[in-house]
């Protein structure tokens, strides 16, 4: 692919953030699920320009959150997942796909059948990956059951296979929400902000506002995301969760499902960071066959 500049937004430098990448692919990725994520929520940070090796995006002063930031990042959240996506696995909108969660490439096949591509597209193929690395023992397969499982089960309710993707953030930890103001006063304005019929929380706050940055972005399930948030941990967590309902109520039983949706993000991680995850990540797997078996 051709190197080339994408403004989206007049910033000065100084005003950015770039960061380095030895993917290609992984820039361009990025770039546009910031760009997908960022139709639906003002606060998603802005691309300023993408390249073979580089991307710059907006700079954010970082500050301590609040309850009512971490509220806002929830609603913010929830407004973004309303936005959808054309089916389960698909990329965001100019980019055909794959993306990369970290640095670790993923296919993006759209497919109607979300418990299908969440098994064959994240979960299984990290799993065979740590496999082959030596970092999982599952003489049981317990893994592989506990996809089994979610793959045929028929799902009555919205808990585990919405009938419509959610467009999803895709690699949401506490690093990738991050806390502050744009460096550049003109990115972001209270007016854009109120245009948009979006209440960030920052005039109420001390000028905390929510971002989000760095996604692994597709159609996916909506639950995902806030189960890796509650995975990793984030601050105010349960505040997060409520303006997310405030915006997109969920299931009352929903977080018996979180292990359901942390599979992929262990799976990932059982690979690139070796044993602990593989414990952790056949750990979920026994509570997903309990849970569905």
């Amino acid at each position: 692919m051709t190197s080339h500049d994408v403004p989206l937004s007049d910033v000065a430098q100084g005003e950015v953030f770039t960061k380095h990448v030895d993917q290609p692919d992984s820039a361009y990725a990025e770039a546009a699920g910031l760009n997908w994520l960022g139709a639906a929520s003002p606060q998603v940070v802005k691309v300023v320009a993408v390249s073979d090796h580089t991307i710059s995006t907006t700079k954010i002063t970082p500050k301590r959150p609040t309850r009512a930031a971490a509220e806002a990042a929830g609603s913010e959240l929830a407004r973004i997942h309303l936005a959808g996506a054309p089916a389960f696995g698909s990329p965001p909108l100019g980019w055909p796909g794959p993306n990369f969660i970290g640095t670790q490439i993923q296919a993006c096949e759209p497919d109607p059948d979300w418990a299908r591509f969440y098994t064959t597209q994240r979960v299984l193929p990290f799993y065979r990956k740590a496999m082959d690395a030596g970092n999982i023992h599952d003489p049981e397969r317990t893994v592989e059951r506990a996809c089994e499982l979610i793959t045929a089960a028929t799902w009555e309710s919205a808990h585990v296979a919405p009938g419509v993707a959610g467009r999803i953030h895709g690699d949401l930890w506490s690093g990738n929400l991050l806390y502050g103001r744009p460096v550049s006063k003109n990115v972001l304005t209270e007016t854009a902000l109120d245009d948009a019929g979006a209440d960030n929380g920052g005039a109420a706050n001390g000028g905390v506002e929510p971002f989000f940055i760095d996604p692994a972005a597709h159609g996916g399930h909506p639950e995902t995301d806030l189960a890796m948030l509650a995975l990793f941990g984030t601050p105010f967590i349960e505040d997060v969760f409520e303006g997310y309902q405030s915006v997109r109520p969920l299931a009352d039983d929903w977080r018996d499902f979180i292990p359901v949706h942390q599979l992929h993000p262990l799976a990932v991680h059982a690979f690139t960071h070796g044993p602990s995850y593989g414990h952790e990540l056949l750990r979920c797997a026994t509570d997903v066959v309990q849970l569905l078996g």
